[in-house]
C-alpha cells in the first residue's frame, strides 16, 4: 500500500470531492439561521451552545446533524453507535454515501488489479482496469447491498430487539442487561464482519481471476476462506487490530471544541491525519487480503513477481523479453 502513494491520493481527493457538497450546504445553513445578528460573533468566536441546539433543532435534515456528536472522537463514537444500532440518516447524506459507494466501485477495480501486479500500472492502466471491471463489481455491490439489506433489517432485528426484549425481561440488575446488549452486538458484528470478509474476497477473485460472473465470485469466495481460514481469519484480526489500536490511539489525540485562531486549525489538521489513517488502513486491508489470496494461490503465474520490464510502459510489457 505504501508502494502506491497516489492510489491513497485520490482516495483522499474523493473522500473531500464526496463531502464538498454536504459541507457547502451545511455552511449556507448556518450563514441562513446566524445572518448578521449578534449571535453570529458569538458563534465565530467559540462554541455557542444555546444556539447550537436551537439551529439543530430548527434545521430539518442536514441541519439536524449538526450536534456535539461531530466534534473529535465524539463522531467515531457516533458513527459506530449509528451502525451497531441501524440509525436512519438524512436523505441528503444517503445520497452522498450512495455516490461515494458508487466511485468506490469504480476505482477498487483499478485499485485491487494494482495490487494484485505489484508494480505502477499508471493513470492508463489503472483507468483502464477500473472501466473493465466496474460493471462486474457493480453487480457483485448489488448483492451486497441486498445482504446487508437483510443484516440490518431483519437480523438485527431479532436479535437487537426481539431477542434482547426475551433475554432481558425478567431482569433486576441493569449491568445485567447492559452485558446482554454487548454480547448480542458482538453477534451482530461477527455476522457483519462473516458477510464483509466474503465480499472482499469475491472483489478480489473477481478482479484477479478476470471473473464475469458476481455470484461464481461469490461461490469462489466462500471455497477460498473455507481452505484458509486460519490464514483470513489471522489477517482479518490483525488488520481490525490496527483498526482498533489506531481509534484508541484518535481517541487521546482528538480535539475538543475550540474557538477561533491556532486551536481551530489544529483540531481541523488532527482531523484530516484522521481520515487518512482510516483510508490508508482501508487500503491496507486491500492489499494485504490481495497479498493472501495471490499467495495462498496454487498456480504459479499468480503467486510470482511480475517481470522487471525497463521501459516500464504498455507497449514494452507487450513486446515480452528480447
Amino acid at each position: 500500500m505504501l508502494k502506491a502513494p497516489a492510489v491513497l491520493a485520490g482516495v483522499v481527493a474523493l473522500t473531500f470531492v464526496a463531502a464538498a457538497p454536504l459541507a457547502l450546504a451545511m455552511r449556507g445553513a448556518m450563514q441562513a439561521h446566524l445572518g448578521r445578528s449578534l449571535m453570529a460573533d458569538a458563534a465565530a468566536d467559540g462554541v455557542n451552545f444555546d444556539w447550537w441546539q436551537e439551529f439543530a433543532s430548527q434545521s430539518p435534515g442536514l441541519g439536524a446533524t449538526f450536534t456535539p456528536a461531530v466534534i473529535g472522537f465524539a463522531s467515531t463514537l457516533d458513527g459506530l453507535s449509528g451502525l451497531l444500532d441501524a440509525q436512519p440518516r438524512p436523505l441528503p447524506v444517503l445520497g452522498a454515501a450512495a455516490a461515494y459507494l458508487l466511485a468506490w466501485t469504480f476505482l477498487s477495480g483499478g485499485i485491487l488489479d494494482r495490487y494484485a501486479r505489484r508494480r505502477p500500472t499508471r493513470a492508463d492502466g489503472f483507468f483502464a482496469a477500473a472501466g473493465v471491471f466496474f460493471w462486474r463489481l457493480l453487480r457483485l455491490g448489488v448483492v451486497a447491498a441486498l445482504a446487508y439489506w437483510c443484516l440490518f433489517t431483519y437480523v438485527h432485528a431479532w436479535l437487537l430487539d426481539d431477542a434482547y426484549g426475551r433475554l432481558t425481561r425478567d431482569l433486576a440488575a441493569e449491568r445485567q442487561a447492559f452485558a446482554w446488549r454487548l454480547l448480542l452486538y458482538a453477534v451482530f458484528g461477527l455476522l457483519l464482519a462473516g458477510v464483509n470478509v466474503t465480499l472482499e474476497y469475491a472483489r478480489i477473485r473477481l478482479v484477479v481471476e478476470d471473473r464475469r460472473s458476481a455470484l461464481g465470485a461469490l461461490k469462489a469466495a466462500l471455497g477460498f476462506i473455507g481452505r484458509h481460514t486460519p490464514r483470513v481469519i489471522g489477517l482479518y484480526a490483525l488488520n481490525g487490530l490496527t483498526f482498533v489500536a489506531l481509534t484508541a490511539g484518535w481517541s487521546v489525540a482528538a480535539p475538543g471544541a475550540g474557538g477561533a485562531g491556532w486551536s481551530m486549525w489544529a483540531g481541523l489538521l488532527a482531523a484530516q491525519v484522521w481520515l487518512l489513517a482510516r483510508l490508508a488502513l482501508k487500503l491496507q486491508f486491500m492489499a494485504s487480503q490481495t497479498a493472501l489470496f495471490q499467495a495462498s494461490l496454487a498456480h504459479a503465474g499468480y503467486t510470482a513477481a511480475p517481470r522487471a520490464v525497463w521501459p516500464e510502459s504498455a507497449a514494452a510489457e507487450m513486446l515480452g523479453p528480447g
